[in-house]
């Protein structure tokens, strides 16, 4: 095996496959990541779960395949200087780099162990644009549940309807929905739901760009191609939670806000909030204002913020870091918070134009509740 390509193409190439690598794994050859060279350069790497594969351009001399350590190739490559990287091998599994004044020997391992990605059917699939899908999960994914007591909810609903695509989080405390208009849809309507381990890592490989991605559904695995980059992780099977049924839409409170200065508020008054001196910001909504407090054995802090609407004295509490993400994500300058009362769920919406992002934070009952 024998190819030569630029050292930032490949550093990138094996800093992304990286990510999916396992760290221990009873197969040597998945603490490593795959190369395969003939018309051009691809590399993998997988975990079992989530897989990773991208492809680059290189001048390809031998073909090949070998598997490589991944954190000792990842370090190589970030080391060596600007310049064109030259990688060759021998029979007994013997790898030299060369790259400017730098040479390095390192030992591979065989291709024949690593296990092979999963196939992903072309049955139901989309195209989104890059930019647009790396915003949907950035304003959604902070809510997804980290409790493996319900796998279905570590993960985040994809809705797919002629409206469009609907993205979901919960956690049992919260909710985050955005929603975006789609130009191509494969197969009908459909739904799955992916991991947020997987998302995670699609939020990194897509670009501030309007180039298209693909999402794919298999019948157990997804498949998002981004670029030259492929993405495959098993999907998540359970019954997501009816959030359809699980947002009240019938309140009587409906108040207006600028959005930067809510978080303001809410970061004044969390000043006395610590991880041990915990406490609910109890917001007080009157007419033109919602004055905000929280009070623990560190002191007490107090701040007001003006509102359009009248909140008819309605007291509630929220959890400070819920009520300020939810804010700190919504992708508007001003929302629309309706209320019911101190113990119903707070839905923030954008105060104009269609409904294309929804939060929802559910109350901590103060004692006077």
């Amino acid at each position: 095996m024998k190819f030569s390509c630029e050292k930032l193409f490949l550093q990138t190439a094996v800093a992304t496959t990286s990510r999916a690598v396992a760290n221990k794994s009873t197969i040597p050859a998945l603490e490593g990541i795959l190369l395969q060279a003939d018309t051009q350069l691809t590399i993998s790497g997988y975990n079992m779960q989530t897989g990773i594969r991208t492809t680059l351009e290189a001048d390809v001399t031998e073909e090949g395949s070998l598997v490589l350590p991944a954190r000792l190739f990842g370090e190589i490559i970030r080391r060596l200087p600007d310049d064109v990287v030259t990688f060759s091998s021998d029979t007994h599994m013997n790898i030299r780099l060369t790259c400017g004044d730098a040479d390095y020997n390192i030992t591979a391992l065989s291709a024949d162990d690593y296990p092979d990605l999963p196939e992903v059917e072309d049955q139901y699939s989309i195209r989104i644009q890059q930019h647009t899908l790396r915003s949907m999960i950035t304003e959604t994914s902070f809510a997804i549940s980290t409790d493996e007591a319900r796998p279905i909810h570590t993960g985040s609903l994809f809705e797919v309807t002629e409206e469009g695509l609907t993205i979901v989080s919960v956690d049992g405390f919260r909710l985050a929905l955005r929603r975006e208009p789609l130009d191509t849809i494969k197969g009908g309507s459909f739904r799955f739901v992916a991991p947020g381990s997987a998302l995670n890592e699609i939020e990194k490989i897509c670009a501030d760009t309007n180039d298209e991605a693909i999402i794919t559904l298999g019948s157990r695995h997804l498949m998002f191609e981004v670029g030259s980059t492929q993405l495959i992780c098993r999907r998540l099977e359970g019954e997501f939670l009816d959030y359809h049924a699980a947002i009240p839409r019938s309140n009587p409170i409906t108040l207006n806000a600028n959005t930067k200065s809510l978080i303001t508020s809410i970061d004044r008054v969390s000043v006395v909030i610590s991880e041990k001196q915990k406490s609910p910001v109890q917001c007080v909504f009157d007419d033109g204002r919602v004055t905000m407090t929280a009070k623990t054995a560190s002191g007490e802090a107090k701040d007001v913020c003006p509102i359009d609407g009248d909140g008819k004295g309605l007291t509630i509490g929220f959890n400070n870091r819920y009520l300020m993400e939810a804010l700190k994500y919504a992708p508007a300058d001003t929302v629309r918070l309706e209320l019911n009362t101190g113990i119903s769920p707070c839905v923030i919406l954008p105060t104009e134009g269609e409904e294309r992002f929804l939060y929802m934070v559910l109350p901590v009952r103060l004692k006077s509740n």
